[in-house]
């Protein structure tokens, strides 16, 4: 058991992903807790797991979590960075803080870790703990999406279908889609059946936020729905930007069996976005509705 948890301690700060699955014993954790008094960064992300989850017989403590998180962020630790700027961008066990989140992702993302890639570039594309910046954006999105993460993918493809911050490119930006759509990421097939069933007229004139994007959202079409609750939320397509107008829609849309508006309103009572406070019950509520309604 000693050897095994060596071995594990040394691949760690290699980027392997702790998981609860780990079933990490009292005994293993108490190994795991004097290996990361001493420094070793592996059994600093173990033990920050452990707290985080609660596991190993240790109780939860998210501010245990963040410490050691961050003790092996602070020594490079591209895991345990991405980690830190969750909790930040969350307010889980620190206070909550954008900019410090986007410093965190980052550090991280520059370490070659996809998630921050992504994190980052969305960050950049609707200005959250930092300042918009569109060709920033297209970086980092760009750079997640090239190993092959389907919501970069998505999300790139989509800035280069409407040109929004890039030039315009539709070819390319389907071929992102059909990459994301491959893998199964819903929001790209949803999307690419959208384009199909509806006709390219009719999806340019909702990318350009026309005025009947609203009248299919009024007549009750939860695509159009979620399509305006996504303007609302980061200010596209010449709409201003509302919390409250794209929680509506989002939620109008997850009454009609909407699977990524659900998602949405899953994320955003997690992560407490759009002016809600974090609600992990409504949160849990809106992603086993998804996943129900997904099936």
């Amino acid at each position: 058991m000693r050897k095994l948890l060596s071995a594990l301690l040394l691949l760690l700060p290699l980027a392997v992903i702790p998981t609860a699955s780990l079933a990490t014993t009292p005994e293993e954790a108490a190994m795991i807790a004097k290996a990361a008094e001493r420094g070793n960064q592996g059994a600093q992300v173990l033990l920050a797991v452990i707290y985080k989850d609660g596991s190993a017989g240790y109780a939860r403590d998210d501010k245990l979590a963040a410490y050691w998180f961050e003790r092996a962020a602070e020594q490079g630790n591209a895991y345990a960075q991405q980690a830190l700027a969750e909790m930040y961008e969350q307010g889980r066990g620190v206070p909550k803080n954008l900019k410090l989140a986007a410093d965190w992702h980052e550090k991280a993302a520059k370490r070659g870790n996809v998630q921050a890639q992504l994190s980052l570039g969305k960050m950049y594309l609707y200005g959250q703990g930092v300042q918009r910046d569109y060709g920033k954006a297209e970086e980092w999105l760009g750079r997640a999406a090239e190993e092959g993460n389907s919501e970069a993918q998505t999300l790139l493809g989509e800035m280069y279908r409407s040109g929004r911050g890039v030039q315009q490119d539709r070819a390319r930006g389907d071929n992102l889609l059909a990459k994301a759509a491959a893998q199964g990421y819903q929001d790209a097939i949803k999307l690419l059946h959208f384009m199909e069933n509806l006709g390219e007229e009719v999806v340019e004139e909702l990318r350009q936020g026309a005025p009947g994007l609203q009248k299919l959202a009024r007549d009750g079409d939860a695509e159009a729905q979620y399509q305006l609750a996504m303007r609302y939320e980061t200010g596209a397509s010449g709409v201003e930007q509302d919390n409250e107008k794209a929680l509506y829609w989002f939620n109008q849309a997850a009454a009609r069996g909407h699977v990524p508006a659900m998602k949405s309103l899953g994320q955003i009572y997690e992560k407490g976005l759009l002016g809600v406070k974090p609600d992990p019950k409504t949160a849990r509520y809106w992603y086993d509705k998804a996943r129900t309604a997904g099936r």
